[in-house]
């Protein structure tokens, strides 16, 4: 079974040909670019609309199938996505590899340091929370398994793109300033509307955490939440994940974070080595490494 993740990474592409497909295919396409759009933050008729490129009738048809399926759901605010969807997407994170290979480290890691651990993937231009581990402080927040944002938003986001080149830093950070504007238009539940940093401090910061290999959230992405991350490579020293300890900031303080620094990068080496040598853990059947992101899938 295919899981969400998987199939947005061909969407574009997929829909880029849709007058030349059959037409059970072409709805189906169209039907898959409106949870794609949903997903994203397009969350009336008439966004959703835009974004596929489809009339107000045949939106209208294909969020009305899709909503009678579970796979999307109306609300006071707008269409969201539906259960059916968490159920998959709970599903298609069980059968992850990467998963199971984490688990024991970032237990690890919240056991030491008290605060919650999360692993993220990239999908495009987004990342995913693969995993989360509650701290022990009591401490709510917004991420959850599942959770997808832009990849310039996050500290566990930035950390998957250290690698990346400059010009492409710069599309990603446009790409979370402009999430954050319809955020500030339309707020969602529980999702703080904050204003990224000017693009020469953001690039200026990113530089900086190239060079210690580890990325700061000073409540860039959650208003009240600072986090430390760092990225977790293949044997190949290819980024396929991150890992992040967050917390509320009177407990992340600059001291704190330059403290959880190098206990993060030393948890995200372990994982690294986990990865290179899945033969040593043989409760988990890897394919191959590239199998651990989204990216690969497509």
């Amino acid at each position: 079974m295919l899981g969400y993740g998987r199939f947005r990474r061909t969407l574009s592409v997929m829909t880029n040909s849709l007058s030349s497909r059959p037409a059970g295919a072409q709805a189906l396409m169209r039907g898959l670019a409106v949870i794609d759009a949903v997903a994203d933050g397009h969350h009336d008729l008439a966004a959703i609309g835009e974004r596929i490129q489809c009339t107000r009738s045949t939106t209208h048809r294909l969020v009305s199938a899709l909503v009678h399926a579970g796979y999307l759901r109306q609300s006071r605010h707008g269409y969201r996505l539906g259960l059916k969807l968490a159920t998959l997407g709970a599903l298609a994170r069980e059968q992850m590899p990467l998963a199971a290979l984490a688990r024991p480290v970032i237990e690890a890691l919240a056991r030491d340091c008290g605060d919650s651990v999360h692993l993220g993937i990239r999908d495009g231009d987004h990342v995913v929370y693969l995993d989360k581990i509650d701290g022990s402080r009591g401490l709510e927040m917004r991420s959850r398994p599942g959770l997808r944002l832009p990849l310039a938003l996050t500290g566990v986001g930035r950390a998957l793109m250290l690698d990346l080149e400059e010009p492409q830093w710069q599309r990603l950070y446009i790409r979370a300033v402009d999430h954050q504007a319809r955020q500030v238009e339309a707020p969602v539940a529980g999702l703080a509307a904050l204003v990224p940093p000017d693009w020469p401090e953001y690039r200026a910061r990113l530089l900086d955490y190239q060079e210690t290999g580890v990325v700061l959230d000073l409540e860039d992405n959650e208003r009240g939440i600072r986090c430390v991350a760092a990225p977790v490579r293949d044997e190949r020293s290819v980024i396929v994940a991150a890992i992040s300890v967050a917390s509320a900031t009177p407990w992340m303080s600059d001291a704190r974070l330059t403290e959880l620094a190098p206990r993060v990068r030393d948890a995200a080496v372990q994982l690294s080595r986990r990865i290179a040598r899945p033969d040593l853990h043989p409760g988990t059947v890897l394919s191959s490494p590239a199998s651990f992101t989204c990216e690969s899938l497509s």
